[in-house]
């Protein structure tokens, strides 16, 4: 980012309206042919988004899908999750590195278990989301708007560095806690399928609006962009 780009904007600011129905709809057409698929996307399951969202963390999808296959195999529901044994999860997870995974899946199946007003399954608000081990923000708007179609956005760097650039504003140095970055994301997302389009921002940004070399030239959002508008 450089210093020919707006830092933040004021609260009063908005995008044009006409803009980001411009950017919906070019994303939204990208996203019909290019948005990638992995089996927890085809699925409205919460326990098995649930699972796929803790695998990812900081993994690529390539590398968690096997252990996801894996994974549901041997503990297809909650229960048997709860029923897992540490050394055994540690084991199955050890190749996705982080310690500490298998842990945090342990002790958030064995909470909502442990919760009877849970009735034995995931929670469907953000607020309880939030208080299971390993469950930021990220994690809870991603299970709820894909396995429970909330209007929820989200914000990873991918999707940040989509809407820094395009918008031409500029958040914080840590990304997943800005708030101008995630009151922007929500506020140019659609009412409807918002699981689908924050699948499609984050498969946009690993495949074209990348960290580095962007593929400005193949980008069907260069037209109206802000960071194509000064020349990188």
């Amino acid at each position: 980012m450089t210093g020919s780009r707006a830092s933040g904007r004021s609260p009063e600011s908005v995008p044009d309206p006409k803009t980001v129905r411009w950017f919906r709809k070019n994303l939204k057409n990208w996203g019909q042919t290019h948005r990638r698929d992995f089996p927890w996307r085809r699925s409205r399951d919460p326990y098995g988004i649930f699972v796929a969202e803790c695998l990812l963390q900081k993994t690529e999808a390539n590398h968690a899908l096997p252990i996801y296959r894996a994974f549901m195999a041997r503990y297809p529901t909650l229960a048997a999750l709860g029923d897992a044994s540490l050394e055994e999860l540690s084991a199955l997870l050890e190749p996705l590195g982080l310690r500490f995974r298998a842990s945090r899946l342990l002790d958030a199946a064995r909470s909502i278990l442990e919760n009877e007003a849970y009735g034995g399954q995931l929670p469907d608000c953000e607020t309880e989301l939030l208080k299971l081990p390993g469950v930021g923000r990220y994690t809870a708007r991603s299970i709820l708007s894909q396995a429970f179609n909330r209007p929820l956005a989200v914000l990873d760097t991918n999707i940040a560095r989509i809407l820094e650039r395009f918008f031409g504003v500029e958040g914080g140095r840590v990304k997943s806690r800005d708030a101008l970055l995630w009151s922007l994301a929500q506020e140019v997302a659609p009412k409807r399928e918002m699981g689908t389009w924050n699948l499609t921002l984050i498969d946009f940004g690993a495949a074209v609006c990348t960290a580095q070399k962007p593929r400005c030239s193949e980008c069907i959002l260069l037209k109206r962009c802000k960071f194509g508008e000064f020349g990188f």
